[in-house]
């Protein structure tokens, strides 16, 4: 297990790519903890859709990025809360880097709306369902999750996501998206 991170990481690297990018990665927990849904719903309250948050401030309203994403990495072990981002041509790496730590500070700051919440837990439950209905993804969700050490992880999954409140993603979102829990990579493109 890796020790914990006590201080921000940064590196810039320049190459041959069309567009800067920025990556911020924070460390998070494994997929049995009790806090993966909570982590699992903020990245889909992030980016999931069009409506998603950094979608309509950093792309349409602010017209920062020509792409960007909240993700999750890791499954057994204790994984990787990325938010990665395609700047548009023109912008400047601190101003896209300002946009997206102003986004997650409204994560650490404000109670997300029940609505807000509600629409994301919806994503969630349909995808659970519609994954579930083919026998072949049934079969591999049983194994997955027989692999690991709750086979019943499957008939109780979508009540670990119902369960989750503001108040947890707002006091999870304090715990991860800190500084000093943070890598950052600036890929510039070469000039």
């Amino acid at each position: 297990v890796e020790p914990v991170q006590t201080e921000p990481r940064i590196l810039t690297v320049e190459r041959e790519v069309p567009l800067d990018c920025i990556y911020k990665a924070y460390h998070m927990c494994g997929k049995m903890d009790d806090e993966y849904p909570v982590t699992d719903l903020m990245s889909d309250l992030l980016s999931n859709g069009n409506s998603s948050r950094l979608y309509q401030s950093l792309i349409k309203e602010q017209q920062l990025f020509s792409d960007i994403n909240a993700f999750l990495t890791g499954d057994e072990d204790g994984g990787l809360f990325v938010v990665s981002g395609k700047l548009i041509q023109g912008v400047t790496m601190e101003k896209a880097e300002a946009a997206i730590l102003e986004e997650l500070n409204r994560l650490k700051t404000n109670l997300v709306n029940g609505d807000e919440l509600h629409k994301v837990k919806n994503k969630v439950e349909s995808l659970i369902a519609f994954t579930e209905m083919r026998i072949q993804e049934r079969a591999l969700n049983l194994a997955y999750s027989e692999h690991l050490g709750d086979i019943n992880m499957v008939n109780t999954d979508i009540e670990r996501y119902r369960a989750v409140t503001p108040e947890q993603i707002r006091t999870l979102a304090n715990q991860i998206l800190r500084p000093e829990n943070c890598s950052t990579l600036y890929y510039l493109a070469k000039k």
